[in-house]
């Protein structure tokens, strides 16, 4: 037999493939078994029980960096409510499409009703009118998710969403709304009006970053059920692992898999190699940066702007900058990079003294080319 002919058992044929189930590595995948959010879950459930005996639910804040499951856990949360009652109504609004009053009740309106509302330039108040009567008439209990609900806090967007919601009920008896906000921070920030405050009050649900052995679980378990037995070994898998722990958003590590494999098949390879894998980073740790940027204010986005620029700088001398440039106090510049060091956008190292006592020296953890050219020079 020629040295080629013994080599095609182990080079994979132009129709196979490597994937039994190329889904479970899309980002927008909901997995069956969702593993380490246990606790996030349970809290919420909590928050919603009310509603299930007819109840106004407790108001819920989701706090955590990008890629630790928020969403994830909520899109589990109302499937399950969906599975079991009719009489709890969840809708999850994305912010970042629907950043109004109106885009969020229309949003409302489509989940109760089946349909859009009427596309002659219908009115806020007959919108509103409409769903919370439904809510009062089907004594149903609205869960409304107000998903990366930052996108709302230009022009206080934020404050009449939820001051519609959560005072429904006094224009129209019997209705019953509850909400849960997702936020990529570790808290809210953002001063409510006194009127919402009132009635916004909030059980906080905290999601922490996944520590490396959960990665591993979760990667672990996907690697099992999307690819064909024997396609990433343990060591490979390691490395995907190493990489996502290093980015902080699991996201990354689930398109790192995808296009590991995806390497290994242009190779014709039956299985994943750790050059798949590093050769693939360069691409897959971008999504952690593509994401991370969206959770980001205006004014958050010039200290990055001016930490990219810069490189590598003092803490003193970037807010030096940024005072300048803005008149923000030191207060809101702290708080900033503590969230950047948060989302793995920055790296914040104390080294030497400063004239506050110990100083920051602040990193980029990306090329300064990637951010500024998403973000703008």
């Amino acid at each position: 037999m020629s040295p080629e002919k013994a080599k095609k058992p182990d080079m994979l044929l132009w129709e196979e493939t490597l994937f039994k189930d190329r889904d479970l590595f899309e980002l927008d995948y909901l997995p069956e078994h969702f593993l380490h959010r246990e606790a996030q879950m349970n809290s919420l459930k909590f928050c919603i029980r009310p509603a299930l005996q007819g109840a106004s639910p407790v108001n819920a804040l989701c706090l955590g960096p990008p890629g630790t499951g928020k969403t994830t856990t909520l899109f589990k949360l109302f499937e399950e409510i969906e599975a079991h009652t009719s009489k709890v109504v969840p809708v999850h609004v994305n912010c970042q499409m629907d950043s109004t009053r109106y885009a969020v009740f229309y949003q409302l309106y489509k989940k109760i009703f089946g349909h859009a509302p009427p596309s002659s330039g219908i009115s806020f108040k007959r919108i509103f009118e409409k769903v919370a009567r439904a809510s009062a008439e089907r004594e149903q209990v609205l869960i409304v998710a107000l998903d990366d609900i930052n996108y709302l806090f230009h022009e206080k967007e934020v404050d009449h969403v939820l001051y519609s919601l959560l005072r429904a009920h006094e224009t129209c008896p019997g209705a019953k709304m509850g909400v849960i906000g997702v936020l990529s921070e570790p808290t809210l920030n953002y001063v409510l009006d006194p009127r919402v405050v009132s009635v916004f009050q909030t059980e906080e649900v905290v999601f922490p970053l996944y520590t490396r052995e959960e990665l591993r679980d979760i990667l672990f378990r996907r690697v099992q059920l999307g690819f064909y037995p024997g396609v990433m070994a343990e060591d490979v898998l390691g490395t995907v692992v190493d990489y996502t722990d290093r980015s902080g958003d699991l996201r990354v590590g689930i398109d790192l898999l995808k296009r590991s494999g995806l390497s290994a098949e242009k190779r014709a390879s039956k299985t994943i190699s750790v050059q798949d894998v590093e050769s693939s980073y360069e691409r897959s740790r971008l999504v952690h940066l593509t994401y991370a940027l969206k959770a980001l204010k205006e004014d958050e986005l010039k200290v990055l702007r001016l930490a990219a620029k810069l490189e590598s700088c003092r803490a003193g001398e970037l807010f030096s900058r940024f005072h300048e440039m803005t008149g923000t106090g030191y207060t809101r510049f702290h708080e900033i990079l503590n969230k950047l060091d948060a989302i793995r956008l920055i790296d914040t190292d104390f080294s030497g003294a400063g004239e506050r006592g110990r100083s920051r020296v602040i990193r980029i953890r990306y090329e300064p080319g990637e951010i500024l050219s998403r973000i703008g020079s």
